[in-house]
């Protein structure tokens, strides 16, 4: 079965569940169609079990899916509508068994379209063209979550947010290496290790002829995102908050917010659920969409938490839209220290997606010249421009 056949019944199967009270979401539409592709059912017991492993979720809904699977798939009804028990557990012979057939109206509303399933007899009056139809259902079942990647994040609803927020879950931040201090064992050395070779010379009861070598082991760079959460960043904020929030749960990372002043959310993003970090966040940050003072939030970074050692060899992402109400060359100075800490500075402003932008404004135009990389991250899909620039090795001079 193709990839498009299988979009297409997943579809129509979707809109028939969903009519008749079971619901479907777009991530369980995707897994059915994979299902469908990856195991290629050649019968009706396989295309049923692919599907019904997808889209049921309880026990009171096997039934439901029963009778439209069967509606769908071979126009027959089930014998629960005659007893006139919606919730009855499915009959015998329910997956594979010989039922009357519909009449009229009442299996046109089961099957929702004109479309026929890949695993029913076809007849010559139900032959369709399924070259152009299949394809647009392809794009139609993939659609969701990719118009989803590409909207800005100031325009997602509470619903869509929530769906951003598994999807930005997936997403992984990988920075780049750093030789530390220790040594390991390595044939490839270029370090003698002296207690070794002097030990495997005793086991030997002869002169140290086979040498021991050592390297330095390498470690992931700390990675240090700060996030502006000020008014003008309030529409992006709900869906950066789930971004600082992936970064301190997958790997040795430090969150920071400011609007007025900065404040510290590592162990409150670390321990608080995903449905409550917004909550939870605002509570610890009381200046939560209050004026921005850039300046001051570095300065306070830079001569604490920079100046103890968290941001030495370390990525530093700040996410800010670069508007300061205070000294605009302030912004300038406290980003060119942090750069003199950091291995690598990346700035994350949501408006550069816009055609008509330009880094005017006072903070952003001081602090540029300063970061190794300047994106955008409004959508889902500009994040990935962020992933890849945190697992960036180059550098810039400052």
């Amino acid at each position: 079965m193709t990839q498009a056949d299988s979009a297409a019944f997943v579809v129509t199967l979707s809109r028939a569940l969903r009519r008749a009270g079971v619901p479907v979401t777009t991530d369980r539409s995707v897994v059915a169609a994979d299902a469908l592709v990856t195991l290629n059912p050649q019968d009706r017991k396989g295309a049923y079990w692919a599907t019904r492993l997808a889209f049921v979720a309880s026990h009171q809904q096997v039934s439901i899916f029963n009778r439209v699977f069967a509606g769908l798939v071979d126009g027959l009804e089930d014998p629960a509508d005659q007893r006139g028990d919606p919730n009855a557990p499915p009959p015998a012979g329910a997956e594979a068994g010989e039922r009357k057939p519909i009449q009229g109206a009442r299996q046109a509303e089961l099957s929702g379209s004109s479309e026929t399933s890949p695993w029913a007899s076809p007849s010559a009056d139900q032959e369709r063209d399924s070259q152009g139809s299949a394809r647009e259902t392809a794009l139609a079942a993939a659609s969701p979550e990719e118009r989803l990647s590409q909207r800005s994040f100031e325009d997602l609803s509470a619903q869509e947010l929530a769906d951003v927020r598994h999807l930005m879950a997936r997403l992984r931040l990988e920075p780049p290496l750093r030789r530390s201090r220790r040594a390991r064992r390595s044939q490839h050395g270029k370090r003698l290790d002296v207690r070794a070779t002097l030990r495997r010379s005793i086991r030997a009861g002869d002169y140290p002829t086979r040498l021991a070598w050592r390297k330095r082991r390498q470690r992931p760079r700390h990675l240090v995102v700060i996030c502006d959460i000020s008014g003008s960043m309030e529409p992006y904020a709900r869906a950066y908050l789930q971004f600082l929030q992936s970064a301190v749960g997958g790997s040795r990372a430090e969150a920071f917010v400011f609007a007025t002043r900065l404040t510290r959310l590592t162990r409150v993003l670390r321990r608080a659920p995903a449905l409550a970090v917004l909550q939870r966040a605002a509570d610890a940050a009381p200046d939560w969409s209050g004026g921005t003072r850039i300046a001051d939030a570095l300065h306070a970074f830079n001569r604490g938490y920079g100046g103890q050692g968290l941001a030495r060899g370390a990525v530093v992402v700040i996410l800010s839209d670069g508007w300061e109400v205070g000294d605009a060359e302030a912004v300038g100075r406290e980003t060119a220290a942090l750069k003199r800490l950091a291995y690598r500075v990346i700035w994350v402003n949501p408006h550069k997606a816009s055609p008509r932008f330009e880094p005017l404004t006072g903070g952003m135009a001081a602090a540029l010249p300063h970061c190794d990389a300047f994106v955008s991250g409004h959508s889902l899909a500009a994040m990935d421009e962020v992933a890849e620039a945190i697992a960036d090795s180059r550098q810039t001079a400052a």
